[in-house]
């Protein structure tokens, strides 16, 4: 009633049948159930997806262009670069030394989720691991929504599904959310735990990726941390760890 349509017509829309709903009867959906922003942009994603289909979804990108590269290299604090299936696609000087846990982890190829899910590092290097993994399990149904036919994302569903009973019983929950800023409490082994605040912007030019940048204020305890732990990654790499293998054996020298 809220919504102005019939209980024959919401009904048949509640089983999935979107195909044909207009943006008005979307909007007045979203309205009625008090959608947030993330909410319900997905449900304008679940509606495109359930109307006809000319071609295959482009899949989600998997590299970054040289001129990003350059960009982050520029960047002194941490920054990096994902794709929607959560893929670390690119990382600066500073990123490489912070997320070293990730990047070295067995589970490949590098992916947030992979290391919420999979990786027992993963409860070590997260202190609030229930945050990190709702939050990263909305993000993996935002994505769904958005490319329901991407092959790459269907085979990272289902491998968490199959190996993670917390994934499986997050994802059945059906909740979706924005990353675009926020605070994220990281513990690394080689300088203890550090509390960040983050912002995420996607690239104009590439609107499938995401730049997320770490804010640190000079001065501070966050900063001078991360000043001994790029210092610490430079003797790693001085004695042959490798961050691109998960044999580098940074953590063992």
């Amino acid at each position: 009633m809220l919504a102005g349509v019939s209980v024959d017509y919401y009904v048949r829309l509640e089983r999935g049948n979107l195909a044909g709903a207009s943006d008005s009867v979307l909007d007045s959906l979203a309205t009625a159930l008090q959608l947030d922003p993330a909410e319900r942009d997905h449900l304008y994603d679940l509606a495109r997806a359930s109307g006809p289909q000319t071609k295959a979804s482009r899949p989600s990108a998997t590299v970054v262009r040289p001129v990003v590269q350059r960009i982050l290299e520029s960047i002194s604090a941490p920054a990096w670069v994902r794709n929607g299936r959560l893929d670390h696609l690119a990382h600066n000087r500073a990123s490489r030394a912070l997320y070293a846990p990730m990047l070295t982890s067995a589970e490949r190829p590098v992916n947030t989720a992979r290391f919420v899910f999979l990786d027992p590092a993963g409860r070590e290097y997260f202190p609030d691991w229930d945050k990190a993994a709702a939050d990263v399990t909305a993000l993996l149904r935002m994505e769904a929504g958005r490319r329901p036919r991407d092959a790459a994302l269907t085979q990272l569903i289902g491998e968490l599904s199959t190996r993670s009973e917390p994934f499986r019983a997050l994802w059945a929950r059906h909740d979706v959310a924005f990353h675009r800023s926020g605070r994220k409490r990281i513990h690394h082994p080689a300088v203890g735990t550090l509390d960040l605040e983050f912002e995420g912007m996607t690239l104009p030019s590439d609107p499938d990726l995401t730049l997320l940048v770490y804010a640190v204020d000079p001065g501070s305890a966050v900063a001078d941390k991360l000043a001994i732990l790029e210092m610490w990654a430079d003797e790693q790499e001085a004695l042959g760890a490798d961050y691109s293998s998960p044999a580098g054996g940074w953590l063992r020298k």
